[in-house]
């Protein structure tokens, strides 16, 4: 006998990650309601419409959810956008931008589903943060600060909400093949900017390793893994062998000589 599927409310389903989440869920007798602003068509979820930046949006996408389920069993926060830029140069609106989709977005979506869950007395809360979250990385100061923002939360949450049978997960996606440099805010890199020799060359080897990175569908997999689990960790880092080494890394090494392997590594002039 077939068990009735549990139902997953997932953010940024249009994307490649989202997307690979919702397939291979959907696959395996989860039923997947996923959010975008624009209008989708898919095989692997119901769309929704709804902008994590509007409050009403979200209340009112959470509303069709429990109108045609009367529950939502997992919250996958998966929407986010990415920044580059030096700390210096980049826009402060573009910065506030990317905090409103990547934090407060997520923190929005904990904050109205969180209720619904401690009814129930059950409930799996999935943050989708990023390696990039475990340290500053040159000319992604800014994403990386809203993906650490994203860990240091999850960590709060999941020792308040354990006592009502809720579970939460921070998982750390590393380099990906998807489209997000398409939606990616950027400074332009100016020439008489101090930093544009650097900038416009690490802006190469960051798309170079995402067109590198692994398939979607490797992060969908998994994600269905870890949903069967009983007892689940708090944290995953999901990517190749030297992006998930990193936090280890960070524990073991002095930061300056950590921080002189960046600087090796993106070939950056002392």
């Amino acid at each position: 006998m077939n068990q009735t599927p549990k139902v997953v409310l997932l953010t940024g389903a249009s994307g490649g990650l989202g997307t690979a989440i919702a397939k291979h869920l959907s696959q395996n007798n989860y039923k997947v309601y996923g959010t975008s602003r624009k209008k989708q068509t898919s095989q692997y979820y119901i769309w929704v419409p709804m902008d994590l930046s509007d409050k009403i949006s979200i209340e009112q996408a959470i509303n069709i959810v429990m109108y045609k389920e009367n529950r939502i069993d997992i919250l996958i926060n998966n929407a986010g956008i990415g920044i580059t830029g030096s700390v210096e140069e980049t826009a402060i609106d573009d910065l506030k931008k990317v905090f409103e989709v990547n934090f407060f977005g997520t923190v929005r979506m904990i904050q109205k589903v969180l209720p619904i869950m401690r009814q129930q007395q059950s409930g799996t809360i999935i943050n989708i943060s990023s390696i990039a979250g475990y340290t500053g990385l040159p000319f992604r100061g800014y994403y990386s600060a809203t993906k650490s923002a994203v860990m240091r939360m999850s960590e709060a949450l999941s020792s308040e909400v354990q006592q009502f049978n809720i579970k939460v997960l921070d998982i750390a996606p590393g380099d990906f093949q998807t489209n997000i440099a398409a939606g990616r805010l950027y400074t332009e890199a100016r020439d008489d900017s101090p930093y544009y020799t650097d900038y416009k060359r690490i802006l190469k080897m960051i798309d170079d390793e995402v067109e590198s990175g692994l398939k979607p569908d490797v992060l969908g997999q998994k994600i269905t893994k870890i949903l069967n689990l009983k007892h689940p960790k708090l944290r995953y880092n999901i990517g190749l062998f030297m992006q998930r080494l990193t936090p280890y890394l960070l524990c073991v090494l002095p930061g300056r000589f950590f921080e002189k392997l960046i600087l090796n590594h993106y070939k950056m002039r002392k």
